[in-house]
């Protein structure tokens, strides 16, 4: 399998500093601080195709490959790869660039996270583009 490419043409949906608080009792990031942001970035995504209220009911295919540490710069970079009649589903790569922003990039994490739209009684609803158009 070919080793994944920094994608330089991308914007980050999310992009974090890592600070000595982020830590595990290994002294490496916390994988629940990763987590985290990827969800985030999975909402942001999500946003695109659906204005109002998302919700995650799933993260699929989480790989941690690579630790992240304390002065990583983190990158968050989502591509949509479904959306059902009330589900998106984004693929959410990660990217530690080390040293305190000026080393390699290293591929530490990714996810498939499933969002699903929600109404006000927290229930799934279609999912309406941001032109207000459903599927």
């Amino acid at each position: 399998m070919s080793q994944p490419i920094y994608p330089k043409d991308k914007i980050p949906s999310v992009r974090q500093l890592m600070m000595p608080r982020d830590t595990n009792a290994l002294g490496t990031i916390f994988g629940g601080v990763i987590l985290s942001q990827i969800d985030l970035a999975a909402a942001i995504e999500a946003h695109k195709f659906h204005p109002s209220k998302v919700v995650t009911v799933s993260m699929d295919k989480v790989e941690f490959k690579q630790p992240v540490f304390v002065g990583d710069l983190v990158s968050f970079f989502t591509e949509n790869i479904r959306i059902g009649r009330s589900s998106i589903t984004v693929h959410v790569s990660v990217w530690a660039q080390r040293r305190f922003g000026g080393g390699e990039f290293v591929h530490v994490t990714e996810a498939d996270v499933t969002m699903v739209a929600v109404g006000d009684d927290m229930k799934p609803t279609p999912i309406l583009f941001p032109e207000g158009k459903q599927l």
